[in-house]
């Protein structure tokens, strides 16, 4: 008992710094109330987004609220950006990357999607990854999925975080699209045009509002199995830790039975 507390706190030691100089990995939840969604750009009734998970994002006019979840087919978020008070149609735009295979390549390749919603548009816009054009950041415009929504649109009296008029958009990815898995590398960003900001996160520093950094600076969207199901954010951690617990307690075992361990 006292070798596996010990083990423990050696696990938390050593995950503890990577922390401190990393993005914290963005937790994806499964909802059962994504299907009464209203894509119209903005929070439309009080429970709306509710059930999702939460990510802040800091800036500095203010918070940005992003919102991700998942249900049967699709992936699904919602950007509250709270800064953004006046309404530039079409100039105004917000971007979500998925790196489907997580290899935080240097360029982006096939398997990388971004989908792009503007201010007032009802039509989004898909990117993927593997054009040879830098002018264009390595992505080239494909056709949008059927069951693809991107969509701008000013949130205001039912919103959950302020009732004054802001910028915000909404995302249905299909998983026919970007897959199933347990890690994506992801990034998203939105453009302010009346202030001429961009904000992202990861937090890249970029004053051009078509600027897609390379996936390699990414960050990650976790679900624990390739199937996106719900599980608690403490059982995450719980259970990557009992991994690494017993994965240790093994190799220990084997040690002291002869057996070389590699």
């Amino acid at each position: 008992m006292k070798n596996g507390l010990l083990i423990l706190f050696v696990c938390l030691i050593i995950i503890y710094p990577i922390s401190i100089f990393a993005e914290e990995p963005i937790f994806i939840t499964k909802s059962s109330t994504m299907n009464k969604i209203i894509f119209d750009g903005k929070w439309s009734f009080e429970t709306e987004w509710k059930q999702s998970s939460l990510k802040e994002i800091n800036t500095e006019n203010g918070i940005i609220y992003l919102r991700i979840s998942h249900q049967d087919e699709f992936v699904f978020v919602f950007l509250d950006v709270l800064p953004d008070k006046q309404m530039d149609r079409i100039a105004d735009k917000s971007i979500i990357c998925f790196d489907t295979k997580n290899n935080k390549s240097e360029y982006p390749d096939t398997d990388d999607y971004c989908f792009v919603a503007a201010m007032g548009k009802q039509t989004g816009m898909t990117l993927q990854g593997g054009s040879k054009i830098p002018t264009n950041n390595y992505f080239k415009n494909i056709k949008n999925h059927q069951d693809m929504i991107a969509i701008g649109g000013m949130s205001d009296k039912h919103d959950r975080y302020t009732k004054t008029p802001h910028a915000s958009y909404e995302f249905k990815i299909p998983t026919e699209l970007i897959g199933r898995s347990d890690n994506y590398g992801f990034y998203t960003s939105v453009f302010d045009y009346n202030s001429e900001k961009v904000f992202s996160w990861p937090s890249i520093d970029s004053k051009k509002s078509h600027i897609i950094p390379s996936p390699s600076k990414w960050g990650d969207v976790i679900s624990p199995d390739k199937t996106l199901p719900e599980m608690p954010l403490p059982l995450v951690i719980l259970s990557v830790l009992l991994i690494s617990v017993i994965g240790i307690t093994r190799k220990m075992g084997f040690s002291r039975s002869g057996y070389q361990v590699g």
